[in-house]
C-alpha cells in the first residue's frame, strides 16, 4: 500500500477501542502489532480497514468501522426474520431504528428464545452458519424430569433421527424437582429443530428453550428484545474461527 493510501495504523488501533493514539503508537514501536501476518514496528504503516488483517499480542482487532455485529436477545414469539410479510413480530422490529441493513446469524425457532447475532457483514453471516466451522452453540431446556443419566450419555453417544444421526458435544442437568428439570446441550450444527427433535427422541420433550451462547459469546444479562455490539474480544475470536 501507497504512503498516502489507507489509514494510519495508530489511529485504526485508537477507533478499535485498544486504547489512545499514543498508547498504539507504544505497541506498534513494541513489536506487539502485526498486519497480515507481519510485525509492524513503523509509525508511519497505514492500513486499509476493509482488507486488512490486524493483531495484537497474537489477539485478532476487527477495525472495519463500516462492519456491525449485534448480539441480540431474541424473545420467545418473535420471527427469526428480517421482515415477515404476515405482520408477525420479527427480528426487524427490535432493530428498526438501526440504518444498517442487517442480516441475522442462522434462525431460532419462534417459540425459542436467547442469542443470536445481527450483522451487516454477509460473508460473516455465511460462514458463521456453516457447519463445516463447528461453531458450538449452547442451550438451556425445560423438560419433563427426573432425567437419568442414561439420558445425558445416549445423547453424547448420538441418536438417530428421520435425517440422520445427531449427537451434542456435551450435555448436562442444571437442576431438577419433581416433574420440572433444566438441562444444558451443547451442539455444533444447526438443522432444523435439532435441539427440540434430540431431546423427544431420548423422551424429554421440550416444554422452554433458550440459546446462551454461540461460540465465545454468552447472553449473559442481555434482557429479552435488546441487543449489544460485540466486544473486540468475542469478534476477534469468531473471525478467526470463520478465517476472515
Amino acid at each position: 500500500m501507497g504512503e498516502s493510501e489507507g489509514v494510519r495504523l495508530q489511529k485504526v488501533l485508537a477507533q478499535a477501542g485498544v486504547g489512545s493514539r499514543r498508547a498504539a503508537e507504544e505497541l506498534i514501536v513494541d513489536g506487539r502489532v502485526e498486519v497480515n501476518g507481519q510485525v509492524v514496528t513503523t509509525l508511519g504503516t497505514r492500513v486499509d480497514p476493509t482488507r486488512d488483517s490486524v493483531r495484537v499480542d497474537g489477539r485478532r482487532i476487527a477495525v472495519d468501522e463500516t462492519k456491525v455485529y449485534l448480539v441480540l436477545n431474541k424473545p420467545r414469539g418473535v420471527v427469526s426474520t428480517m421482515s415477515d410479510p404476515q405482520g408477525r413480530r420479527c427480528l426487524g422490529d427490535l432493530v428498526r431504528d438501526r440504518p444498517e441493513r442487517l442480516f441475522h446469524v442462522g434462525r431460532l425457532d419462534t417459540d425459542t428464545e436467547g442469542l443470536i447475532l445481527l450483522v451487516n457483514d454477509g460473508e460473516f453471516a455465511h460462514r458463521l452458519a456453516h457447519p463445516s466451522y463447528g461453531v458450538q452453540k449452547t442451550y438451556v431446556a425445560e423438560v419433563p424430569g427426573p432425567v437419568p443419566p442414561r439420558v445425558g450419555r445416549a445423547l453424547r453417544e448420538g441418536v438417530e433421527l428421520e435425517d440422520g444421526p445427531a449427537r451434542a458435544d456435551a450435555f448436562r442437568v442444571v437442576q431438577q424437582s419433581g416433574a420440572k428439570a433444566m438441562v444444558e446441550i451443547v451442539l455444533h450444527e444447526g438443522r432444523k429443530h435439532i435441539v427440540r427433535r434430540m431431546l423427544a427422541e431420548v423422551g424429554h420433550p421440550v416444554r422452554r428453550l433458550a440459546r446462551t451462547s454461540l461460540g465465545p459469546v454468552k447472553l449473559g444479562d442481555l434482557a429479552p428484545g435488546q441487543v449489544r455490539p460485540l466486544s473486540q474480544q468475542e469478534l476477534g475470536t469468531l473471525l478467526d474461527t470463520v478465517e476472515l
